[in-house]
């Protein structure tokens, strides 16, 4: 990459942070007004939903597995391995749930999408598409958008629940404990802010992951290699908003539920 001045680099950032927000403001002002293609919401939520579920279930089911053993060797010192499903439950639902979900989904479907329509814009599709009077920006980023948000929030349930089935298994046939026990305290251990917390974090998510693959493939330029750099750089992108914005709502949530 060639060098640049900072003056330079800090204006290029600037003008694409506009042109994401513009693209974003866009997608969601489009959901508003006609026409809306279903269609290719539906098949959208298929692609990310379905397709993403096997790598979910067992990110899920193991990470739940290994926070068990990791959880009861703890509380092993202070004679507190009974409370292994409480730290499990906790730790899943308010956060490694949503954050893993979100990394493995936006793995799996930013690169896709920023793949996908960046193969489309270099090959001038959208362009063709524009000549024949239909909005890319509706037919294209407004589906997945949509389909984003609305998977991931399940997405995001599957996961906490396989994820406390996993220190389960592990609870019982490794640590020797109570399965009734272990479920009863899982289930004392949420209160309302601990699901409300781990319910609106994929929310946030879908919205960073579509947006973010979504502006990189629209705006790929230099042919096959172009579209290479876009899907790297919507991979890390949406991966690191994603720890950031984990980290503003954890600390804006704990504020207002304290």
């Amino acid at each position: 990459m060639p060098f640049v001045s900072p003056e330079v680099f800090a204006k290029e950032k600037i003008a694409a942070l506009q042109e994401y927000s513009l693209l974003s403001g866009r997608a969601i002002s489009n959901l508003f007004s006609r026409p809306r293609y279903w269609a290719d919401t539906f098949t959208q939520m298929d692609s990310i939903g379905i397709g993403s579920l096997p790598i979910v279930i067992l990110t899920g089911f193991f990470t739940g597995c290994v926070l068990a053993l990791q959880s009861a060797t703890a509380l092993k010192q202070f004679g507190a391995v009974s409370m292994t499903g409480n730290l499990v439950a906790l730790s899943m639902v308010r956060e490694l749930g949503p954050v893993l979900t979100g990394l493995m989904v936006s793995g799996r479907n930013a690169s896709g999408m920023a793949s996908e329509l960046g193969s489309m814009k270099v090959t001038e599709q959208i362009d063709a598409m524009r000549a024949l009077g239909t909005d890319p920006v509706r037919k294209l980023v407004s589906p997945r958008l949509v389909a984003t948000i609305f998977m991931l929030f399940f997405l995001t349930i599957i996961s906490d629940a396989v994820g406390v089935a996993g220190g389960a298994l592990v609870s019982v046939s490794i640590l020797g404990l109570n399965a009734s026990a272990y479920i009863h305290n899982s289930y004392r251990a949420l209160v309302y802010a601990d699901i409300v917390e781990g319910l609106t974090k994929p929310l946030f998510f879908g919205f960073i992951i579509a947006s973010v693959g979504c502006y990189f493939g629209m705006n790929t330029k230099g042919g096959t290699q172009g579209v290479g750099r876009s899907t790297t750089q919507a991979v890390v992108v949406s991966s690191v908003f994603i720890i950031v914005v984990d980290f503003l709502i954890s600390r804006a949530l704990i504020g207002f539920f304290q």
